[in-house]
């Protein structure tokens, strides 16, 4: 077996009374170091948490890596496991290290041990951007643990870092150390030691994400106690660090100065609970530094805003409303309304300029129409304005306003029915009634445009044909209107299925009646220009299951009602106009169902015929045949059908009247007798023989032989 063999295949060995002893040795040596640092073991460069072991096992592939001593002063050893180092030097590590390690492994006297990193484990709190555990080299300082942790986050509070160290606390001032570079100003760091960063009052109780510029924007003062507060009227109002050598200007310069709204003459000081004021054009002017007030530690600093003063005089010009920069202007002799009007930076897109009204200052109003005036159709001269007198410009009326007390009642029109956006709308003299139908979006799709309606006040209602005039069929221009104006646009009549309540108000002489298989059957509206196609159109057309080439038009216009049958079928084949009837209003329009059809025609077309006959049912019946040709599509009579007495029943249309026909002796001699009539509709019965009065009779006969056979036996 060879070396390396042996060292990779270990296994226990019996533990002899002279290990045991050196192991209770080894382990007095470490309590004895532990509790006594200042001895001989002291001098030496003793293991702490951090550092990092090279411990050379020649064969072991487990000892290749430092070994970490962790902060409770552990290092982990394999087949072992937590072994204590802290405290010791390398000599005592390596005879215990050698001693553990021999229960599981052989020569263990090769065992070299060395320290391969001094290394120190602090931990560093608060205001560090990745606080925790951090490793530095052994004669690392405050500012290598400080970039080990991520470095300070924006905020922190530098001159009162906290070192704490068993139990106690260091306070540091690190901005001190970073102004002058003073290694002797911060401390040297030790094994375990704890590092804390306070957060600066500045940043608030609200974690928030800010720069340099966002943390000095508030002032650079740390404590307000030693502060001076600046806000008002300053470009950066804040709290500011009280210096002595400091005046009040100075403070207002570190604020970033007074804005243009400031009033400078009316700046406030309060120290110590008195107020004053101070006049900083004054002092600027004079430059007497008695003006100036004194400023202690915790004062406030006020600037306000420099009030607006009411501008009045001779020559002043007030333009007011929608325009871009209204105010009171200094004017001119020379100067035109355009001149004011443009210096106030013009009309806005809301100005309503047909109304500009300019008012004096004896209190008369005139009213001027831009835009007529820029279009070339006002005749009226632009205004005069003279000092004193003020422009308005009133705001245009917005749609969506549910207001409309900005429009006055002679400048507005009314307009209600079947139209989009019904409501109240402004009106002009140079307007038509297609404008304002346009401008209420147009009609509605059910607007009645043939009977528009036009109230004005202390007038009779006027009625338009807005439909004929646009067609050309009316020749009337279109109507005038005027401001106060109403116009009404009716509705037509919906469908009957839509609204019951609306076609009830139509009244029976201006409607057509539409029923049986059509998609909307009902009552529809009919003035006489709409024909037949027209009516059936609006009732949606007919059904697949109508009969189109029964169709029926009952017209009940005159005094007697009578009936139209119109093929329509044979229409669409054909196109023939002449088949189409008139149609006038209370006319009924049936479309019958193709099965009720059928059985109506053949109902109305055909014969029945029963009782003792081959063939009894329905048949064709038509004017060429007689009761003969009837009798021969049935199949003829039977053996037992009784031909004296054939019934034959009329269908009238207000009775029913039964004939009783021999047709036997119209057989024996036909020209005796005439064959009854039989027309469509009508029902032929053929009775059989009645067998039971045959054998009664025959029976009788039968008596009546056998006494005359009686009779003559005895004679």
């Amino acid at each position: 077996m060879t070396y390396s063999t042996i060292n990779t295949a270990p296994h226990t060995l019996p533990r002899t009374f002279k290990q045991q002893l050196m192991l209770l040795i080894l382990a007095l040596v470490a309590v004895m170091a532990v509790s006594a640092p200042q001895t001989a073991y002291a001098e030496q460069a003793l293991i702490s948490p951090g550092d990092q072991l090279n411990i050379a096992f020649v064969g072991e592939a487990g000892f290749e890596d430092p070994f970490e001593v962790d902060r409770e002063g552990y290092i982990n050893l394999p087949e072992v496991g937590q072994l204590m180092v802290s405290s010791l030097s390398i000599e005592d590590v390596t005879l215990l290290v050698k001693q553990q390690l021999s229960e599981s492994y052989r020569q263990t006297d090769r065992i070299q041990i060395t320290l391969h990193a001094k290394r120190l484990l602090i931990t560093v709190l608060g205001y560090v951007r990745q606080p925790g555990e951090v490793d530095i080299p052994g004669n690392g300082n405050l500012q290598m643990a400080l970039t080990a942790a991520g470095g300070l986050k924006p905020g922190a509070q530098l001159n009162k870092v906290q070192l704490k160290r068993n139990g106690e606390t260091l306070t540091i001032n690190y901005k001190e150390y970073l102004d002058s570079g003073d290694s002797q100003l911060i401390p040297d760091l030790k094994p375990l030691d704890v590092i804390f960063i306070p957060s600066s009052p500045l940043t608030g109780n609200v974690e928030v994400e800010f720069d340099a510029a966002s943390l000095l924007s508030g002032g650079d003062a740390a404590e307000k106690k030693q502060s001076v507060r600046i806000f008002g009227e300053v470009h950066n109002p804040g709290t500011f660090t009280f210096d002595e050598d400091q005046n009040l200007v100075d403070l207002l310069m570190r604020a970033g100065g007074v804005t243009r709204y400031a009033s400078v003459e009316q700046i406030r000081l309060i120290t110590d609970g008195d107020p004053k004021l101070f006049d900083l054009k004054g002092y600027l002017d004079s430059g007497n530094a008695t003006d100036m007030p004194d400023v202690t530690a915790g004062a406030t600093i006020f600037v306000p805003m420099k009030e607006e003063e009411v501008k009045t005089g001779n020559r002043t010009v007030y333009v007011m409303g929608e325009v871009f920069r209204p105010g009171a202007y200094e004017s001119k002799a020379e100067a035109t309304f355009f001149d004011i009007l443009a210096n106030a930076g013009g009309p806005t897109r809301y100005a309503r300029t047909r109304e500009i009204r300019v008012i004096s200052r004896d209190g008369k109003v005139s009213e001027f129409d831009l835009q007529a005036y820029t279009e070339g159709l006002a005749s009226a001269p632009v205004p005069q304005v003279r000092p004193g007198d003020a422009i308005f410009v009133p705001e245009k009326n917005d749609m969506n306003q549910t207001s409309w007390l900005k429009i006055a009642p002679k400048n507005a029109v009314h307009i209600m029915g079947a139209v989009t956006n019904p409501g109240r709308y402004e009106w002009s003299d140079e307007m038509s009634l297609l404008d304002l139908l346009a401008e209420a979006s147009g009609p509605a799709k059910d607007a009645d445009l043939t009977a528009l309606n036009i109230k004005r006040a202390g007038q009779k209602p006027f009625v338009f044909d807005l439909n004929g005039y646009l067609k050309g069929t009316h020749r009337k221009n279109l109507p005038q209107l005027k401001g106060g104006d109403t116009l009404i646009i009716p509705r037509l009549p919906e469908l009957p299925a839509g609204n019951k309540a609306v076609w009830m108000r139509q009244t029976s002489e201006e409607s057509v009646f539409v029923l049986g298989q059509v998609g909307v059957p009902g009552r529809y509206r009919f003035t006489g220009e709409q024909g037949f196609l027209d009516v059936l159109s609006a009732a949606n057309g007919p059904s697949q299951q109508a009969d189109l080439r029964e169709v029926r038009i009952i017209h009940r216009s005159s005094r007697t009602v009578h009936i139209t049958q119109l093929d329509l079928a044979l229409y669409l084949e054909t196109g023939d106009q002449s088949l189409i009837p008139q149609l006038n209003s209370g006319d009924i329009i049936f479309v019958p169902d193709q099965e009720l059809t059928n059985y109506e025609n053949q109902a109305s077309k055909s014969v029945r015929i029963m009782g003792a006959l081959n063939s009894p049912g329905y048949y064709r019946f038509n004017e060429s045949m007689n009761l003969l040709d009837l009798m021969a599509l049935a199949g003829g009579p039977t053996n037992a059908a009784n031909l004296e007495d054939l019934h034959i029943i009329y269908q009238g249309c207000c009775d029913t009247r039964t004939v009783h026909f021999n047709l036997k002796d119209y057989m024996e001699d036909p020209s005796g007798t005439l064959l009854p009539v039989i027309r469509p509709g009508d029902s032929v019965y053929l009775p059989p023989i009645d067998h039971s009065t045959r054998s009664e009779f025959m029976g009788v006969v039968r008596d009546l032989v056998s006494v005359a056979t009686l009779l003559l036996l005895i004679l």
